[in-house]
């Protein structure tokens, strides 16, 4: 197996057993960016030869007997949105190019303690919300790859860094993991420190992690959140799940290829024991997607007013223009959003309290083929609400040969039973990535 290719799990047990030094695995990564970028443009910015000395003091600090964390020496590919004090921090605008922060994010700090180093900043769009960066699907470079952490998603699904930092205010992990056919894993809202990354909305703004397996997912996640917050291993579970099927959100439509991919993985987890129940949301529900809309915009154009004022013309006309929206909405209104987020929080809780997961759709369909747009966030939209922890995992391709994948939620703080749910349906739904 090529080095680029060690999923994140491999990669730190062979450099923890000695059988392989940091300095040729991160070589390796970079070799592979080098030969797979061109048509891609993963990375916001990339210093390879600072990666290759944080490699060679990893491989040294070994050599000397050091304790050594769980992610030691190995290069995370990390959103241009949370600060990096060694490499700048741009945000996806031109407004910060080249912007550079004396301070690391919490999460880096946390990264750097496992042992890890930031491999490179990968593209976000601007300010994480919808207008594209220069990302392109690594699948079909003519497809998006989803918004915002859409150059973390990108990246490790080429192979070139095992796992990636990203966030999510609505759909901005869940969906580029599935569109690029990888594992994204949303936490519960606050469980992985947000200091020290860019604020889009305080409520919603969630920070998550990419990677190509379950378990690389929850070994990163692990590190970045406090002590015992997330396990470093997955358990397996003791019998197989109990999962609530939501085929669909009443504000928007799902493809017949996402429908059959599914229905496909479903019966393939019936066949393992699982036992599958239909839900839908009750109508009091569907103004959900409502609901977070006004928070999001409120709080974004709070957020960003002072900016707004003074750089207008410097940003897009889509974020101008959800800006304004959210400055119209008055503050009885906003407030009337949080108390009816709480009541959606409490009624979806009790409802879904007798299973193992919720299962979804993570995209109403695979990644658009156009690259002026990030695609829906829809079928994201309830658990970022909710703060909700999430997975995607990938199961299938469409006949156009893109991914699709497969959504699970749990209610809040049941991160470690999502995790485990979510690998036991991964060991039996094999996917081929690309690499």
């Amino acid at each position: 197996m090529p080095l680029h290719a060690l999923t994140l799990c491999a990669a730190a047990n062979s450099l923890r057993a000695g059988e392989l030094t940091s300095e040729a695995y991160t070589r390796a990564l970079l070799d592979r960016i080098a030969a797979t970028d061109a048509n891609v443009l993963a990375w916001a910015y990339l210093d390879p030869d600072g990666a290759l000395a944080a490699a060679r003091e990893a491989d040294a600090e070994r050599r000397a007997g050091a304790p050594v964390g769980p992610l030691a020496g190995i290069g995370i590919g990390v959103k241009d949105i949370v600060a990096t004090s060694d490499q700048p921090t741009q945000l996806g605008s031109p407004i910060y190019a080249g912007a550079r922060p004396a301070y690391d994010a919490d999460c880096i700090e946390r990264l750097r303690r496992a042992g890890g180093f930031v491999l490179g900043k990968t593209v976000t769009t601007e300010f994480a919300f919808v207008h594209p960066g220069k990302t392109r699907n690594p699948w079909r470079a003519g497809h998006t790859p989803g918004g915002s952490s859409s150059g973390s998603a990108a990246a490790v699904a080429l192979g070139q860094v095992p796992a990636a930092i990203g966030t999510q205010t609505n759909g901005s992990l869940i969906r580029p993991a599935a569109y690029c056919g990888v594992v994204g894993f949303k936490p519960t809202v606050d469980v992985l420190p947000f200091q020290g990354v860019n604020v889009f909305s305080p409520t919603l703004d969630t920070l998550g992690v990419l990677a190509r397996t379950v378990a690389d997912c929850a070994l990163l996640a692990s590190c970045l959140a406090d002590p015992g917050g997330i396990p470093s291993q997955t358990q397996a579970i003791g019998r197989p799940p109990r999962l609530a099927l939501l085929a669909a959100f009443p504000w928007i439509a799902t493809s017949i290829e996402q429908e059959r991919a599914m229905q496909a993985a479903l019966a393939t987890l019936r066949d393992s024991r699982a036992v599958v129940t239909q839900v839908e949301l009750a109508e009091a529900w569907h103004d959900a997607q409502r609901v977070h809309r006004m928070i999001m915009l409120y709080e974004a154009a709070q957020q960003m007013r002072d900016l707004q004022a003074r750089e207008r013309e410097q940003l897009s006309a889509k974020l101008n223009a959800a800006l304004d929206e959210g400055r119209e909405l008055g503050d009885g209104a906003y407030h009337a959003a949080l108390a009816r987020r709480d009541t959606l929080i409490a009624a979806v809780t009790e409802r879904v309290a007798p299973f193992d997961a919720i299962v979804a759709p993570p995209a109403p369909a695979s990644a658009p083929g156009d690259l002026t747009q990030t695609g829906d966030p829809a079928c994201c939209t309830l658990w970022s609400l909710l703060g909700f922890p999430a997975v995607t995992i990938p199961i299938t391709v469409a006949d156009n040969e893109m991914p699709l994948g497969m959504q699970l939620a749990a209610t809040a703080g049941r991160d470690e039973r999502l995790l485990a749910v979510a690998q036991w349906c991964e060991a039996r739904l094999p996917f081929k990535g690309l690499v």
